[in-house]
């Protein structure tokens, strides 16, 4: 891997999803404080860029309205239920706490599996970007659909294990283990000490 040729996607790291009041916080914010997702995220993002390695922020929203939620599954049902992730409202942006760069890719889709419907692959595509590594919240949800999309479209997939966290650790490494088949696992500092010079 290259660094010209390689992002970082970095998954769902919003309020609704990570911090205690969130509509999601009830599930993933305990787990996602206890392993400092948003402190390491900010500090590996940093360490990226320095690098020369593309940052794309993923943030999962939806119209005031819910046009565009097609709630077919459990997980969007909730988002129904809650009334969350709305666009245009602070709990659904970027966590303020994250360091947002303006070289970075900020992206909204509405499926969670982000390359659905959205122009992630076209953003990288139009980068030179044939290996992405993923981290964020939920490893067993929308961080294992990015991987699993990512690798179907061709590119090298690398999961950071250190910077996902899931509802609880067995989710999490379950949702690891099964992601091996897809990508390789890594620690976040590993994945940066092997990247190649352009």
């Amino acid at each position: 891997m290259t660094v010209d040729q390689t992002a970082v996607i970095l998954v769902h790291l919003q309020p609704d999803i990570v911090e205690a009041d969130g509509a999601f916080g009830g599930v993933f914010a305990a787990e996602a404080a206890r392993c400092r997702i948003i402190e390491s995220t900010n500090d590996f993002a940093r360490a990226a860029r320095a690098a020369g390695v593309t940052v794309v922020f993923l943030r999962i929203a939806f119209a005031e309205d819910s046009s565009d939620l097609e709630a077919n599954m459990p997980l969007l049902q909730l988002v129904t239920d809650m009334g969350a992730l709305k666009d245009g409202t602070a709990a659904a942006d970027i966590v303020s706490s994250i360091a947002i760069d303006e070289s970075d890719i900020v992206l909204t889709h509405v499926r969670p599996g982000p390359f659905t419907g959205s122009a992630l692959h076209e953003e990288l595509t139009q980068r030179g970007i044939t290996s992405v590594a993923v981290a964020g919240v939920a490893t067993n949800a929308s961080v294992e659909a990015t991987v699993r999309q990512a690798a179907d479209l061709g590119y090298h997939c690398t999961v950071l294990g250190d910077l996902c966290s899931a509802a609880d650790p067995a989710a999490h490494e379950a949702s690891l283990a099964s992601m091996a088949l897809f990508a390789t696992v890594s620690e976040s500092s590993r994945f940066l000490e092997a990247l190649a010079p352009a």
